[in-house]
Protein backbone atom coordinates (compact mmCIF):
# COMPACT_ATOMS: atom_id res chain seq x y z
CA UNK A 1 0.00 0.00 0.00
CA UNK A 2 1.34 3.44 -0.89
CA UNK A 3 1.02 6.37 1.44
CA UNK A 4 -1.05 9.29 0.26
CA UNK A 5 0.88 12.49 -0.25
CA UNK A 6 0.20 15.01 2.51
CA UNK A 7 -2.41 17.54 1.51
CA UNK A 8 -1.40 21.15 1.44
CA UNK A 9 -3.05 23.44 3.97
CA UNK A 10 -5.25 26.18 2.57
CA UNK A 11 -4.21 29.72 3.39
CA UNK A 12 -5.60 33.07 2.30
CA UNK A 13 -3.09 35.92 2.25
CA UNK A 14 -3.60 39.66 1.80
CA UNK A 15 -0.50 41.79 1.23
CA UNK A 16 0.11 45.51 0.84
CA UNK A 17 2.90 48.05 0.85
CA UNK A 18 2.95 51.73 1.72
CA UNK A 19 5.45 54.50 1.17
CA UNK A 20 5.55 58.09 2.43
CA UNK A 21 7.32 59.59 -0.55
CA UNK A 22 8.62 57.36 -3.31
CA UNK A 23 11.38 56.81 -2.36
CA UNK A 24 10.88 57.46 1.31
CA UNK A 25 10.00 55.66 4.53
CA UNK A 26 7.88 52.61 3.79
CA UNK A 27 5.98 49.77 5.36
CA UNK A 28 4.50 46.41 4.49
CA UNK A 29 1.52 44.54 5.89
CA UNK A 30 0.28 40.96 5.72
CA UNK A 31 -2.91 39.20 6.77
CA UNK A 32 -2.70 35.37 6.89
CA UNK A 33 -5.92 33.37 7.32
CA UNK A 34 -6.25 29.62 7.71
CA UNK A 35 -9.49 28.16 8.99
CA UNK A 36 -10.52 30.20 12.02
CA UNK A 37 -6.97 31.45 12.66
CA UNK A 38 -5.69 34.86 11.56
CA UNK A 39 -2.21 36.34 11.89
CA UNK A 40 -1.06 39.90 11.18
CA UNK A 41 2.50 40.88 10.25
CA UNK A 42 4.00 44.27 9.46
CA UNK A 43 7.28 46.12 9.31
CA UNK A 44 9.02 49.09 7.78
CA UNK A 45 12.17 50.53 6.25
CA UNK A 46 13.73 53.99 6.31
CA UNK A 47 14.39 54.56 2.61
CA UNK A 48 12.53 52.41 0.10
CA UNK A 49 9.92 52.45 -2.67
CA UNK A 50 6.31 51.37 -2.79
CA UNK A 51 7.16 48.51 -5.18
CA UNK A 52 9.81 47.19 -2.80
CA UNK A 53 7.33 47.28 0.09
CA UNK A 54 4.69 45.46 -1.98
CA UNK A 55 7.28 42.77 -2.75
CA UNK A 56 8.51 42.61 0.85
CA UNK A 57 4.95 41.96 2.02
CA UNK A 58 4.75 38.90 -0.26
CA UNK A 59 8.18 37.70 0.90
CA UNK A 60 7.29 38.05 4.58
CA UNK A 61 3.96 36.28 4.05
CA UNK A 62 5.61 33.31 2.33
CA UNK A 63 8.41 33.15 4.92
CA UNK A 64 5.79 32.92 7.68
CA UNK A 65 4.44 29.63 6.29
CA UNK A 66 6.12 26.60 7.84
CA UNK A 67 4.66 23.97 5.49
CA UNK A 68 3.81 23.86 1.79
CA UNK A 69 0.39 25.43 1.28
CA UNK A 70 -2.30 26.06 -1.31
CA UNK A 71 -2.50 29.85 -1.16
CA UNK A 72 -5.04 32.36 -2.39
CA UNK A 73 -2.91 35.50 -2.44
CA UNK A 74 -4.59 38.91 -2.80
CA UNK A 75 -2.58 42.00 -3.74
CA UNK A 76 -3.40 45.45 -5.06
CA UNK A 77 -0.02 45.54 -6.84
CA UNK A 78 -0.21 44.70 -10.53
CA UNK A 79 3.60 45.06 -10.54
CA UNK A 80 4.00 42.13 -8.13
CA UNK A 81 1.28 39.97 -9.64
CA UNK A 82 2.38 40.46 -13.24
CA UNK A 83 6.03 40.14 -12.25
CA UNK A 84 5.37 36.67 -10.86
CA UNK A 85 2.72 35.42 -13.28
CA UNK A 86 3.89 36.99 -16.56
CA UNK A 87 7.41 38.40 -16.51
CA UNK A 88 9.56 36.31 -14.19
CA UNK A 89 9.96 33.34 -16.54
CA UNK A 90 11.42 35.56 -19.25
CA UNK A 91 13.64 37.43 -16.81
CA UNK A 92 15.10 34.17 -15.53
CA UNK A 93 15.61 32.83 -19.07
CA UNK A 94 17.54 36.02 -19.92
CA UNK A 95 19.68 35.93 -16.77
CA UNK A 96 17.47 38.41 -14.88
CA UNK A 97 17.44 40.91 -17.73
CA UNK A 98 14.40 42.62 -19.24
CA UNK A 99 13.37 42.08 -22.85
CA UNK A 100 15.34 45.29 -23.55
CA UNK A 101 18.43 43.66 -21.99
CA UNK A 102 18.41 45.99 -18.96
CA UNK A 103 18.92 44.59 -15.47
CA UNK A 104 15.62 43.78 -13.75
CA UNK A 105 14.80 46.37 -11.09
CA UNK A 106 14.52 45.00 -7.54
CA UNK A 107 16.21 41.80 -8.69
CA UNK A 108 17.21 40.90 -5.11
CA UNK A 109 13.56 40.76 -4.08
CA UNK A 110 12.39 39.04 -7.28
CA UNK A 111 14.98 36.30 -6.74
CA UNK A 112 13.85 35.87 -3.13
CA UNK A 113 10.21 35.62 -4.21
CA UNK A 114 11.21 33.10 -6.90
CA UNK A 115 12.96 30.97 -4.29
CA UNK A 116 9.97 31.08 -1.92
CA UNK A 117 7.38 30.23 -4.58
CA UNK A 118 8.74 26.74 -5.14
CA UNK A 119 7.09 24.94 -2.25
CA UNK A 120 3.63 26.46 -2.55
CA UNK A 121 0.71 26.38 -4.98
CA UNK A 122 -0.44 29.98 -5.33
CA UNK A 123 -3.55 31.41 -6.94
CA UNK A 124 -2.90 35.11 -7.50
CA UNK A 125 -5.73 37.64 -7.23
CA UNK A 126 -5.58 41.36 -7.94
CA UNK A 127 -7.89 43.63 -5.96
CA UNK A 128 -8.38 47.35 -6.45
CA UNK A 129 -6.67 49.18 -3.60
CA UNK A 130 -8.67 51.47 -1.30
CA UNK A 131 -11.94 50.10 -2.67
CA UNK A 132 -13.34 48.69 0.57
CA UNK A 133 -12.09 45.08 0.24
CA UNK A 134 -11.80 44.08 3.95
CA UNK A 135 -8.63 41.96 3.63
CA UNK A 136 -6.86 44.56 1.50
CA UNK A 137 -7.93 47.40 3.79
CA UNK A 138 -6.52 45.54 6.80
CA UNK A 139 -3.23 44.81 4.99
CA UNK A 140 -3.05 48.51 4.05
CA UNK A 141 -3.61 49.56 7.68
CA UNK A 142 -0.85 47.16 8.77
CA UNK A 143 1.54 48.55 6.12
CA UNK A 144 0.88 52.08 7.37
CA UNK A 145 1.39 50.90 10.95
CA UNK A 146 4.74 49.47 9.80
CA UNK A 147 5.79 52.89 8.48
CA UNK A 148 4.65 54.69 11.63
CA UNK A 149 6.35 52.30 14.05
CA UNK A 150 9.55 52.30 12.01
CA UNK A 151 9.64 56.11 12.02
CA UNK A 152 9.18 56.17 15.80
CA UNK A 153 12.26 53.92 16.20
CA UNK A 154 14.42 55.97 13.82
Amino acid sequence: MTEAAPTKGKVTIYTDGACKGNPGPGGWGVVLKSGDKEKHLYGGETLTTNNRMEMTAVIQALKALKLPCHISLYTDSKYVMQGVTEWMGGWKARGWKTAGKDPVKNVDLWQEIDHLLGKHEIDWHWVKGHAGHPGNELADALANKGVEEHLKKS
